[in-house]
């Protein structure tokens, strides 16, 4: 249970570390930001059920007030622009790539690669793009053409984590709780 709280708690740190990478923010409002990696990482590495706490924690924090968010945001009111519905698929992005990570027979770089696409890429997408539909007053085509403009970045990040995770399964195979 210990080590639980404490791997949540890096992994929500971690989410809020990446989001001191200098912000761009493109036409849609919603900043390019390498949390989203994090998000990845929480499901590949910490699996569905620690992976989502961790963001939950993560997003409990950015409520409270904390400017954790890319560019110095935090406070409710951050559900109140474009990027609530990338903000309010976080957790279940995390969940879903810790869930097919946890369940696939694959190596785990693979696993952790094609999961992070899967969960932290088209969930996230499902999520963003309905959130910039509504909040843009866009119809879901135009929402979903503007959110098209991350995916380049997003599938490196998948690559990425699928790296990261490959790296932490062979150097220290006890911290791979995804799979443990």
């Amino acid at each position: 249970m210990e080590r639980s709280l404490t791997h949540i708690a890096l992994f929500a740190a971690l989410i809020a570390v990446l989001g001191l990478v200098p912000q761009i923010t493109l036409a849609s409002g919603v900043p390019i930001t390498a949390q989203s990696l994090g998000i990845m990482l929480c499901g590949t590495v910490l699996g569905a059920r620690r992976g989502a706490l961790a963001v939950l924690l993560f997003l409990a924090l950015v409520v409270a007030g904390l400017p954790l968010l890319s560019g110095g945001r935090g406070g409710i009111g951050v559900f109140a622009g474009p990027s609530v519905g990338y903000l309010i698929g976080l957790p279940i992005a995390a969940f879903v790539t810790g869930w097919l990570v946890e369940r696939t027979s694959l190596s785990i770089g693979l696993a952790a690669s094609a999961a992070a696409v899967i969960g932290g890429i088209g969930v996230l997408y499902v999520f963003g793009i309905l959130g910039l539909s509504v909040m843009l007053g866009k119809s879901l085509p135009e929402a979903a053409f503007l959110g098209m403009a991350y995916l380049p970045g997003d599938v490196l990040k998948a690559a990425l984590a699928g790296m990261v995770t490959q790296s932490l399964a062979r150097m220290r195979p006890a911290s791979l709780l995804s799979r443990g």
